[in-house]
């Protein structure tokens, strides 16, 4: 990628996530059905959060394999406390309105996964806006669901594993196009939410079911 491609002005950088979701966990079981429209809701820090530093609170949304993302800036304790909806948004945009109104339609948001990995963001030379991205270190855990805290969990990706996002509004640029070809390297469908909630909450689920079956079945 040298010749056609460069770094972008971060680096390698700590990506951290908050995930909101209802008791169901229906915004990911819905997701993983791979349905035509889907949309989750997530809190994210580039590095580790400072105290009054900013996070950007995002709505994410997918249809048609077309992603749309609507995201918006502000301090972690104004957005955990917007969306616990123990107070209101410090501000007022068509963006607010619409995470106001998927946070209502839900009822029942909250946080119920962090997720973080390290990350090298690529750009294009020609000021287009292709992106391919890297992501490796991918871990995710139930607890301690804050952005100011350290970087641990269960890893998703196996050993020597790591995520390639490839991002543009176009077509993918022919030397790319080589370069997949030659190398035999296929798109396919990958969720880091959608992989932590099959490898460690739905397992989780299905052992309560079955712990509530044999008591059942024992009464």
């Amino acid at each position: 990628m040298a010749p056609y491609m460069e770094l972008d002005n971060f680096g390698r950088s700590s990506i951290r996530n908050i995930y909101y979701d209802t008791d169901t966990y229906l915004l990911i079981r819905r997701s993983v059905d791979k349905p035509v429209y889907k949309e989750k809701l997530r809190i994210r820090s580039y590095g580790r959060a400072a105290r009054g530093g900013k996070v950007f609170v995002e709505l994410k949304k997918k249809y048609q394999s077309i992603v749309y993302k609507r995201r918006i800036s502000m301090p972690q304790e104004d957005a955990l406390g917007w969306l616990a909806r123990v107070s209101t948004c410090p501000q007022s945009t068509q963006i607010t309105d619409e995470i106001d109104y998927f946070v209502s339609f839900y009822q029942s948001l909250h946080p119920v996964m962090f997720i973080c990995y390290e990350r090298e963001a690529f750009f294009s030379k020609d000021g287009s806006d292709f992106r391919v991205t890297f992501d490796d270190n991918i871990l995710c855990r139930q607890d301690e669901l804050t952005l100011d805290s350290d970087a641990y969990g269960t890893p998703i990706l196996p050993d020597g594993k790591v995520l390639m996002e490839i991002k543009c509004s176009g077509g993918i640029p022919l030397w790319m196009t080589d370069i997949l070809s030659r190398e035999r390297i296929y798109k396919t469908s990958f969720s880091k939410y959608g992989t932590a909630y099959k490898q460690i909450i739905f397992p989780q689920l299905c052992n309560t079911h079955d712990s509530i079956t044999e008591a059942a079945n024992y009464d």
